[in-house]
């Protein structure tokens, strides 16, 4: 069995920046299994599978250790090989997850704008702050969570100062650990650890800004905001808060094309 492949850098205009995500277009759903060896494989962050059926895509992301509930830059990567690749003449795609959610991706002025839900993060009181500080070098103002870990810190150098211990981070009950602070350049900057998933430090984490956008926008009493995960690659996030749903923003281009033979 021949499966076709395609390796997307998204959230970047130039190859080697950005997030770089797999995307395999499938005519009918591989078991699980295959699908996650599949991403095993590939090494990357994340490898994303999809079915088109009635003009409508059903999506599926995973990373090399596990089925994830929501990811940004595979979907981008996703809707940039449907519209690119296989040149189809639209400006919206529909894409419907397995827990059932429609995200919406429209292509305007060269950017995916992924339409995802808005999943604004709780303060986490008595949260011990020293076990960060173990796990990050430095201890954050306070942390929140939704379904990530969110460290706050004061600003950008602390940020981008940080080296993670990381199997200390293992230990944390969460998908991935997030720091995030104001940016000098940008309304905000971002890391974004996860080991537990077999991604040491992510790129570009488009479903963690579905958490950082209600908060930021919050905090700077603003709807549209610039962002910069500010990992070795690095890359630019357009972000709006629309309250109920938020819009993530970004570029791509494709790296690869290829096939998987799997017997």
């Amino acid at each position: 069995m021949k499966i076709p492949i395609y390796q997307v850098d998204a959230f970047t205009s130039d190859v080697f920046k950005g997030n770089p995500a797999a995307v395999c277009p499938l005519k009918e759903w591989l078991p699980d299994q295959i699908m996650q060896n599949i991403a095993m494989e590939n090494n990357l962050s994340e490898t994303a599978f999809y079915v088109e059926e009635n003009e409508e895509y059903y999506i599926r992301w995973f990373t090399p250790k596990a089925e994830m509930d929501l990811a940004g830059h595979p979907t981008l990567a996703s809707a940039h090989i449907i519209l690119k690749e296989f040149n189809i003449d639209k400006n919206k795609l529909i894409f419907k997850t397995h827990l059932g959610d429609i995200l919406n991706v429209i292509f305007k002025d060269n950017l995916y704008q992924m339409n995802f839900p808005s999943r604004p993060p709780r303060l986490l009181e008595d949260f011990d702050l020293s076990q960060l500080h173990e796990a990050l070098g430095k201890k954050p103002i306070k942390v929140f969570t939704y379904r990530d870990l969110i460290a706050i810190y004061d600003n950008e150098d602390e940020i981008r100062s940080i080296i993670p211990d990381m199997e200390k981070l293992k230990q944390f009950e969460f998908p991935s650990v997030v720091a995030t602070s104001i940016g000098r350049d940008v309304d905000f900057v971002s890391r974004n650890f996860a080991p537990r998933l077999g991604i040491p430090e992510d790129p570009v984490t488009g479903s963690t800004h579905c958490e950082l956008i209600p908060y930021w926008s919050d905090q700077l009493n603003k709807k549209e905001m610039i962002a910069h995960q500010l990992s070795e690659r690095g890359g630019r996030i357009y972000c709006t808060n629309n309250r109920e749903r938020v819009s993530i923003g970004g570029e791509a281009v494709t790296f690869l094309r290829g096939e998987i033979e799997v017997k």
